[in-house]
């Protein structure tokens, strides 16, 4: 995937707070305005936008035809509406663009599947490929780890001991185990190197999420949060 960029339009810093949060896990770069038909106008003249997210649910629905203009001149623009539910059954998608629609209540993975569609067609990544626990989010599809939209410097080694105790959350793991899991059957390795493994990945997460990854006297490890 390509790294775009995504306007927001809203007034209500509920929905600017959850786009933040939807786009922290995407490679997305986004810009927010209060909605008005002026803001779009001039931040198009100095920004080439991937896609426009308009908050209609608290805005004149008129005010769409006008919109609805100004992306077909920018013609590889394309529109996301959220609307209030009780607007379903008046609401019209704009037929000049691309466009799509999402209800203002809906999940954070639905937001995330439909913008997806919107900028990367034919490349949507699967809700499934995301883990988020708080301000951590595990993107399977990219290895990648982020705590609060940041990503971590991690080895891929790194990235697949932490990927695997999160996705197995509660259980223990011995040292050994662990080395078949996540090394694999070839490694002739110490066991030893799991250990300087945690202690690594445990310094890149930090105090806040570090606690989580805990050692069972004897054992093993395990992702306990």
């Amino acid at each position: 995937m390509h790294r775009k960029t995504a306007l927001v339009l809203t007034k209500h810093i509920e929905v600017a707070n959850k786009l933040k949060r939807i786009f922290a896990d995407m490679d997305v770069e986004a810009f927010y305005s209060t909605a008005n038909i002026q803001t779009l106008t001039e931040s198009s003249s100095s920004i080439e936008y991937n896609v426009v997210v308009l908050d209609i649910a608290r805005n004149d629905v008129g005010a769409l035809n006008k919109i609805e203009g100004l992306l077909f001149e920018e013609d590889s623009t394309t529109l996301l509406l959220i609307l209030n539910p009780e607007d379903l059954g008046t609401f019209r998608l704009p037929i000049r663009i691309t466009s799509d629609f999402v209800c203002e209540d809906a999940r954070d993975t639905e937001y995330q599947a439909r913008l997806h569609h919107l900028l990367w067609p034919g490349e949507e990544a699967s809700s499934a490929d995301f883990i988020r626990m708080g301000d951590l989010t595990i993107n399977l599809a990219t290895y990648q780890i982020k705590i609060n939209g940041e990503p971590l410097d991690l080895t891929y080694l790194e990235y697949a001991l932490l990927a695997f105790l999160i996705t197995h959350p509660g259980r223990t793991y011995s040292r050994d185990n662990l080395l078949k899991r996540v090394w694999g059957f070839d490694y002739y390795g110490g066991s030893r190197t799991v250990d300087v493994h945690v202690r690594r990945v445990r310094a890149k997460l930090g105090p806040d999420y570090s606690q989580y990854l805990e050692t069972v006297r004897g054992v093993g490890y395990l992702w306990n949060m």
